[in-house]
C-alpha cells in the first residue's frame, strides 16, 4: 500500500515542476538571467529517494537521498528541451539523469529512471558532467569524466579522470565506447566532442591534466583529432584558449558545451577558474575559433561572461558558476549552468547578441595600466555624445 505521505509531497513536487520562471530585472544587454533554478534536488521524482510501500517504510524515511543536481548537458530533441543532468546522491556519488520540457526555462521533469551506463571498467568510481553533442555522423554523444581511484598514490582522495563516451539515436536507449586515451595527458577533464568532423576526422576538445586536480604543466583547452570515435585515440593535442597570469583563467579552465556555429566563427562558451583567499572562483567566460581552423582563436572578449551572484554563491562548492549544456534554436541561446554544484540555472540570449559581444567585445591588455587606458577611451567616446 502507498504511504499517505507520498501524495502530500507528490503535490509539492508538481507544484515546483509547473511553477512559472520569469527574467529577472537584471540588465546588462548580454543575458537574461531567470528567477527560478530549472533543476534542483527538490525535481527529483519522490520514488527515486523513498521506499513509498507503508508497510515497508512505515515512517516514511528517506532511504537514498539527492544532494545536489547540477552541470547538465543540453540538446533539442523531438521539439522538447533535454538537460543530461549530474544528480549527486546523498553518497557523494553521482549519475545522470535526463529532464525533459516543452518550455526551455521551466518546468523540466526528470524520466523515471537514471541513465544505466554499460559497466565497462571495474575500476570506475564516479561518473559526471556530460556534454551532448549532435555529430553529423548521425549520433547524439555524451562525453562525460568517468572517474577511479589513483592505485599509484597513498592519497585516499587522490583520483584519476578520464574522458568516457557514450552514443544513441533516441535518447533512450544508448552504447558505451571505449574511453577517450590522449598520449600526450595522462587525464582528462571537461571533454567536449566538436559537432562537425575537421580534416574529416572526430574532433575533440580537451583538458591536459598531470594530475587529478591540477592541470599541471596543461596550459589551457587543447584540441585533438582521431580517426575512429570507437576506438578514440588522440597522438596529439594543440593548444587554443590559453590560461594567462592575473587573469579569470589563472588556475585553469575548461571547455563548456560544444562551440556555436556562426558566419564569424566557433563560439565557444567556457569556464575559467582563478585562486582567492576564499578558494577557487569558477566563472564562464567566451571566446571564437575560426570556421575552418577550430584550433586558432580569433575572439577573446574581456572578462567573464557569467560569474555568481546573489544566491548562486551559496552552495556545497561556494563562487562556482559551471556551464555544459547550451541550445541554440531558432536564433535564440539557452546557456544552462550550475552555482556553486548545488543547482541548475538558465540565462537566456539571443545569437546576434552574442556575436555582437563576442567578436567586438575589446580583449584584456593583461595589465592594469592599459586597462585603465581601455577603459578612458570608452569614457571618452561616451561624454562626447552627452
Amino acid at each position: 500500500m502507498i504511504h499517505n505521505k507520498y501524495y502530500e509531497l507528490e503535490k509539492k513536487y508538481e507544484k515546483l515542476i509547473n511553477r512559472k520562471n520569469e527574467p529577472t530585472d537584471e540588465y546588462n544587454g548580454l543575458y537574461k538571467r531567470y528567477k527560478y533554478p530549472v533543476l534542483t534536488a527538490s525535481h527529483a521524482p519522490i520514488f527515486w529517494m523513498y521506499d513509498i510501500n507503508s508497510e515497508t517504510n512505515p515512517f516514511f524515511l528517506q532511504r537514498l537521498g539527492i544532494n545536489a543536481v547540477m552541470n547538465s548537458g543540453a540538446i533539442k530533441f523531438n521539439g522538447k528541451y533535454c538537460l543530461m543532468a549530474r544528480v549527486e546522491g546523498w553518497d557523494r556519488k553521482s549519475f545522470f539523469a535526463l529532464a525533459r520540457s516543452n518550455c526551455p526555462t521551466e518546468g523540466f521533469k526528470f524520466d523515471d529512471k537514471p541513465i544505466i551506463l554499460e559497466d565497462t571498467d571495474k575500476s570506475e568510481t564516479n561518473v559526471y558532467d556530460m556534454r551532448l553533442t549532435k555529430h553529423e555522423d548521425g549520433y547524439i554523444y555524451g562525453v562525460f569524466c568517468s572517474e577511479s581511484k589513483d592505485l599509484s598514490s597513498n592519497d585516499l582522495s587522490a583520483a584519476k579522470a578520464d574522458a568516457g563516451i557514450i552514443r544513441t539515436k533516441d535518447l533512450l536507449n544508448w552504447e558505451r565506447l571505449p574511453n577517450l586515451v590522449t598520449k600526450q595527458s595522462a587525464q582528462q577533464r571537461n571533454v567536449v566532442l566538436h559537432s562537425e568532423f575537421v580534416d574529416g576526422k572526430y574532433c575533440f576538445y580537451t583538458r591536459p591534466m598531470d594530475s587529478f586536480i591540477d592541470t599541471g604543466s596543461g596550459s589551457g583547452i587543447g584540441i585533438g583529432l582521431c580517426d575512429d570515435i570507437t576506438h578514440a585515440i588522440i597522438d596529439e593535442e594543440k593548444m587554443t584558449s590559453l590560461r594567462k597570469y592575473h587573469t579569470i583563467t589563472e588556475a585553469k579552465n575548461g571547455a563548456g558545451a560544444p562551440p556555436i556555429k556562426t558566419d564569424s566563427g566557433w563560439i565557444h562558451i567556457a569556464h575559467g577558474v582563478r585562486n582567492t583567499a576564499a578558494g577557487l572562483r569558477y566563472v564562464i567566460y567566451v571566446f571564437a575559433t575560426d570556421l575552418n581552423d577550430p584550433s586558432k582563436v580569433i575572439a577573446e572578449p574581456s572578462g567573464y561572461f557569467i560569474a555568481p551572484k546573489g544566491e548562486e554563491r551559496v552552495g556545497d562548492v561556494s563562487n562556482v558558476t559551471f556551464t555544459n549544456g547550451v541550445i541554440e534554436d531558432e536564433g535564440k541561446v539557452y546557456i544552462y549552468y550550475a552555482s556553486s554544484d548545488t543547482r541548475l540555472h538558465v540565462a537566456s540570449t539571443t545569437l546576434e547578441r552574442l556575436v555582437d559581444y563576442t567578436f567586438n567585445t575589446p580583449s584584456d591588455p593583461l595589465r592594469s595600466v592599459d586597462c585603465v587606458k581601455q577603459r578612458i577611451e570608452l569614457i571618452d567616446q561616451n561624454l562626447a555624445l552627452l
